[in-house]
């Protein structure tokens, strides 16, 4: 175990044990100092991932019960969210997505098209690596698109571990695209699911598929270029010549479709065009009956049914058991320590502390807020900032009166902004792995697109709200 994370366990056993010793503040009930004490220490843990997330997510499952605010079968039934099938429904496609080639050739039909240019192919990584991962996790898009990029730069007889040029800013920019792709749809990321979960739970407030395309595909469209212009100025591309004609061309030419890819692809189109026209159609259904999770759930029942042409279906449960399994659980414990606040009147308490923040303009409580969670996802992953920060957000929604979309939005985002260190994403991680990125300089692109991160978020976000 590093240091960080021996701190991490210590300092917060250590922080729940003294809590637990201390009398509540005044005003507060006993019960909900103690889920303050167990929030605070899942909040150490899941920051310094002491103990793996998914771990520490089953914390409200053992010690609610024994705070006597909550029995085992009610603090159960909060580990369950409808939006959970949307997550899994989505892991399918995406799973089917990977395994017939798609994506490869949708990266490629992209790059073929790019200007012939160092900048012009970099903004085309980094568009083809944001548009794949709409639909695909992060992770897996920078899987995806990282070799094709060392395949380029191999082509351009650029030698192994150049980190000057378009070397770095290709590699880079393949990061920061995966990364930046999060923010678009509902199923990008697990914390943009959290978010919309936890927000439907704790404030009623529900955000559809078409509802997070709305605000989160404008924030891809601008921070692609954005992103582009920031690395390209960092790696001084105009400075390296680079024959980006030859090394587009050593891509290769895309291969004829397989029958799998030719089945899959009007499955993905269908789910998607359901989910954008799913406020349209609900009211042929009974209440209820048509969601976001049920469709992607009808889309995945599709994929091991369908034939992929090789006598085998589309997707069998072998490679569909990849599903991120953890990440359902980490988000039921997300659902269940918020359920365990309200329900211990942590969360009035919480509400009565932050009312003054309610004089504060709302545009600057935004920023503050987004600029923080910021700051804190780039020493923690994105799924633990938000499992951390969303609980208390809601709260201080529920507090302050203000609009859920324009601050819990911004901040669910901002939740996934981490360009700076190679530890913040898979993708950073990934993308620093493979020799090409010289760290003062990813310091300097990742802090440049910090700066800009929470006027942009609340910038796009709040905009759209007028528009709609």
């Amino acid at each position: 175990m590093t240091g960080a994370r021996l701190f991490g366990l210590a300092g917060g056993l250590l922080a729940f044990a003294l809590m637990r010793i201390l009398p509540a503040p005044a005003g507060m009930e006993p019960g909900a100092w103690a889920v303050a004490a167990m929030t605070l220490l899942m909040a150490v843990w899941w920051m310094t991932e002491a103990m793996p997330l998914t771990v520490t997510a089953l914390l409200p499952f053992l010690l609610v019960p024994s705070f006597g605010v909550m029995d085992s079968n009610a603090i159960a039934k909060e580990y369950y969210s409808p939006i959970l099938f949307l997550i899994l429904g989505g892991a399918f496609l995406a799973l089917a997505i990977e395994r017939v080639g798609l994506h490869r050739r949708v990266a490629l039909a992209l790059l073929k098209r790019a200007p012939p240019t160092a900048t012009g192919l970099l903004f085309a990584f980094m568009a083809a690596t944001a548009a794949i991962g709409l639909l695909v996790s992060n992770t897996s898009t920078a899987l995806i698109m990282i070799p094709i990029a060392l395949a380029v730069i191999e082509a351009a007889g650029i030698p192994e571990g150049e980190t000057e040029g378009f070397a770095g800013a290709v590699i880079m920019g393949t990061a920061f695209g995966a990364t930046i792709s999060g923010f678009g749809t509902l199923v990008a990321t697990p914390t943009n699911a959290i978010a919309a979960g936890l927000i439907e739970r704790t404030l009623g407030v529900h955000i559809s598929f078409l509802d997070w395309l709305m605000f989160g595909l404008p924030v891809v469209i601008l921070s692609v270029p954005i992103a582009t212009f920031v690395l390209a100025r960092v790696q001084r591309l105009k400075d390296h010549p680079f024959d980006a004609a030859a090394a587009a061309s050593a891509l290769g030419e895309a291969t004829t479709w397989s029958r799998a890819e030719r089945r899959v692809v009007p499955i993905a189109l269908l789910v998607v065009a359901a989910w954008i026209a799913q406020p349209l159609l609900a009211p042929l259904f009974p209440k209820g009956a048509l969601t976001d999770g049920t469709i992607a759930v009808a889309g995945s029942l599709l994929l091991f049914v369908v034939p992929d042409g090789t006598g085998r279906p589309l997707l069998v449960w072998k490679e569909a058991d990849r599903a991120p399994w953890g990440v359902i659980m980490l988000f039921g414990g997300g659902l269940a320590l918020a359920a365990a606040m309200t329900e211990s009147g942590l969360a009035a308490w919480l509400g009565t502390i932050l009312a003054p923040l309610g004089a504060m303009p709302a545009i600057l409580l935004a920023l503050i807020i987004v600029a923080l969670t910021i700051l804190v996802t780039e020493f923690a992953s994105n799924v633990a900032t938000a499992s951390g920060i969303m609980p208390v957000l809601t709260a201080l929604i529920a507090a302050t009166g203000a609009d859920p979309i324009l601050l819990a939005l911004p901040v669910a985002m901002a939740a996934s902004w981490g360009f700076m260190l190679p530890s913040g994403t898979g993708p950073s991680a990934l993308a620093w792995s493979t020799g090409h990125i010289a760290l003062p300089r990813m310091l300097k692109a990742g802090l440049v697109l910090d700066i800009i991160g929470a006027p942009l978020l609340i910038g796009v976000i709040w905009t759209v709200a007028m528009l709609v």
